[in-house]
């Protein structure tokens, strides 16, 4: 299994030999290193802990073993990779389908019309004042009070998205980059896991 983490740069755009544009991410993936592995014998489970941005200040003794900024487990059934080994963007090629992983944006509090798609209650015209955007009944009589899972306004991203099936356009082996067809979760920065 392929897998891979990055920080996203930014969007940006290319052209086919069509002449079509593409719009791309670009994501700076790696090189990652497996700092743990986890077997059935001792964790019940098997996968790899990988470490990517390597700390630049100082390492307390007792962070020994924790020298990167980012760990994250994946899932490896194969068991060929071995603590130390270095993981990178060569393990990718042009074409293939990918899936990312990260949190999305934070849009702080959000009102129904933004964060659910109501369309407000009236018209916006004919004496109609603040109506347009909120969110009406909230219940009914029986029970006298609002339902679990209600769609109300309330904090909006900072959620855990996942996209499927983007394809990777460049591969860039020289300066560590990746990039995909179409956008993926996150402000410039965001952590990103990808996996094939």
């Amino acid at each position: 299994m392929k897998f891979i983490l990055g920080l996203k740069i930014g969007m940006s755009q290319i052209f086919d030999e069509k002449g079509k544009v593409i719009p791309i991410t670009l994501v700076e993936a790696g090189p990652c290193y497996i700092t743990q592995t986890k077997s059935d014998k001792i964790d019940k489970y098997k996968a790899l802990q990988i470490g990517f941005v390597k700390k630049t200040k100082k390492i307390k003794k007792t962070e020994k073993g924790k020298e990167f900024k980012f760990l994250k487990e994946f899932e490896d059934g194969e068991g060929e990779l071995k603590v130390g080994d270095e993981i990178n963007v060569s393990v990718f090629q042009e074409g293939d389908k990918v899936k990312v992983s990260g949190v999305s944006k934070g849009k702080g509090f959000q009102g129904v019309v933004k964060r659910w798609g109501f369309k407000g209650r009236l018209s916006s015209t004919h004496g109609t004042k603040h109506e347009l955007r909120t969110g009406g009944s909230t219940g009914s009589s029986m029970p006298e009070r609002v339902v679990k899972g209600k769609k109300m306004a309330g904090r909006m991203g900072t959620e855990r998205v996942t996209v499927s099936n983007l394809r990777i356009v460049k591969v860039d082996k020289e300066n560590n980059l990746l990039a995909l067809k179409g956008a993926v979760p996150g402000k410039r920065g965001t952590l990103l896991e990808i996996k094939g």
